[in-house]
C-alpha cells in the first residue's frame, strides 16, 4: 500500500478518535443501563418502590435540566406536544418504572433484566396492528416464535413455572409491553415537532416527575430512616441510568445512526444477569442464560428490515430500544440539521 500524502494523517486522526469515542461511549451506556436493574433492586430495600421511581425521574429530571441550559435549548411551546409528552411520559417512565421497581420486590434483577429484552418482541407484535407500513416477513415472524420460545426457556415451563413468583414476572413483562406501546405512540404523535430531542426528553422526564409526584404520597409513607446504599442507588439509577445515559444515547445515534445505537438492547440483559449474579449473588440456573440468548436472537430477527407497503407515508424508521428511556424519533433526529450539528 503506498503511504498517504501529508494531508491525509491531519483528516484521519479526528475519525479515528471519533470511531473509538463512540464505541466508548456505547459500552458506557451499556453498562449503566445493565446496572440499573440492579440499582433498582438496591434501592427497594430501603424505600417502597414508587419513591424509588421517584427518586429515578428527579434526578434524571435534574441532569437533563443542566443540559438543557448548557445548551441554551428551549422547552416545547406547543400545548399539543406537552399533552403528547404527559402520555409518553406516563408510558415510558412513569408506569415502567413502577412496574419494574414492584416486580423486583419478588422476582431477581436477573429476570427483571431478561423481560426488559422482550420489547422488541412486544413492538413488532404491535407494530403489525398499529403501524401499517410494517410488512410481517417469513424472517420476522420467526423472530417472535424464537423470542416467545426463549421465554418460556427463561421461565421453566417445562416445569411448570416451579419457584417463579408469577405476579412479579407478569410486572417485569407488562412494563416490557408498555415500552413498546409508549414508542409506538411517540412515533405517531412526536415526529416533526420541531423541538431538539434534549428538549423532549427533558420535557417528558419532568411530566413523569410530577406525575410521581402526585402518586407516591397517596400510596407510601416517608421511610423511619434513611439508609446509605439504597439513597445512592437511587441517585445513581437517576443521574446515572435516566439522566446521563440518555445524553449519551443521542451522542451515539447521531453520530452512529439509530441502527448501530439501537444494538445496546442486546447488551443490557447480559450485563443485568452479570452484575445481579456478580454483585448481588443471585442465583442462576442453565435454562436463564440460554434462554435470555434465545430472546435476543429472536429480538434481533425481529428488527430485520422487510419490505413495505407503498400506499402512504414510508413507515418510521426502527426505534432504537433501551432500558427504560424514552424512545423518540431516533432515526428523523440523525437526518435533521439539528443532529448533524452536535
Amino acid at each position: 500500500m503506498s503511504s498517504p500524502s501529508p494531508s491525509v494523517p491531519s483528516a484521519a486522526a479526528p475519525v479515528r478518535a471519533r470511531t473509538v469515542d463512540w464505541r466508548v461511549r456505547f459500552g458506557v451506556l451499556a453498562l449503566i443501563w445493565g446496572f440499573s436493574f440492579l440499582f433498582i433492586k438496591v434501592g427497594t430495600e430501603g424505600f417502597a418502590p414508587f419513591q424509588v421511581t421517584f427518586g429515578r425521574l428527579l434526578f434524571g429530571t435534574a441532569v437533563l435540566a443542566v443540559a438543557l441550559l448548557v445548551k441554551r435549548e428551549r422547552l416545547p411551546r406547543s400545548a399539543r406536544t406537552w399533552g403528547h409528552l404527559a402520555v409518553a411520559a406516563f408510558l415510558l417512565n412513569a408506569l415502567p418504572f413502577s412496574l419494574f421497581a414492584y416486580a423486583e420486590l419478588t422476582i431477581p434483577s436477573t429476570l427483571a433484566g431478561i423481560c426488559n429484552a422482550t420489547t422488541p418482541l412486544w413492538g413488532m407484535v404491535l407494530s403489525l396492528v398499529a403501524l401499517s407500513e410494517d410488512r410481517p416477513t417469513r424472517v420476522r415472524a420467526a423472530g417472535l416464535g424464537i423470542g416467545f420460545i426463549g421465554v418460556l426457556t427463561v421461565l421453566g415451563a417445562w416445569q411448570g413455572f416451579s419457584g417463579l413468583d408469577f405476579t412479579g414476572t407478569a410486572l417485569a413483562l407488562l412494563a416490557s409491553f408498555s415500552y413498546a406501546v409508549g414508542w409506538i405512540y411517540v412515533r405517531r404523535t412526536l415526529a416533526g415537532t420541531g423541538s431538539s430531542n434534549l428538549s423532549l426528553a427533558c420535557s417528558q422526564v419532568g411530566l413523569a416527575t410530577l406525575q410521581l409526584a402526585f402518586v407516591t404520597p397517596l400510596f407510601t409513607t416517608w421511610p423511619s430512616r434513611i439508609e446509605l446504599l439504597p439513597l445512592l442507588s437511587v441517585i445513581a439509577l437517576g443521574a446515572l441510568g435516566t439522566g446521563y445515559a440518555m445524553l449519551l444515547q443521542y451522542g451515539v445515534v447521531a453520530e452512529v445512526g439509530p441502527t448501530t445505537a439501537a444494538m445496546v438492547t442486546y447488551f443490557i440483559p447480559v450485563i443485568a444477569t452479570a452484575a445481579g449474579v456478580a454483585v448481588l449473588g443471585e442465583q442462576l440456573t442453565w435454562n436463564t442464560p440460554v434462554g435470555a440468548l434465545v430472546v435476543l436472537a429472536g429480538a434481533a430477527l425481529t428488527q430485520t428490515r422487510g419490505p413495505r407497503r407503498t400506499s402512504g407515508t414510508p413507515a418510521p424508521e426502527p426505534v432504537a430500544a433501551g432500558s427504560g428511556e424514552p424512545a423518540r424519533e431516533l432515526a428523523a433526529e440523525s437526518r435533521s440539521p439539528r443532529a448533524a450539528a452536535r
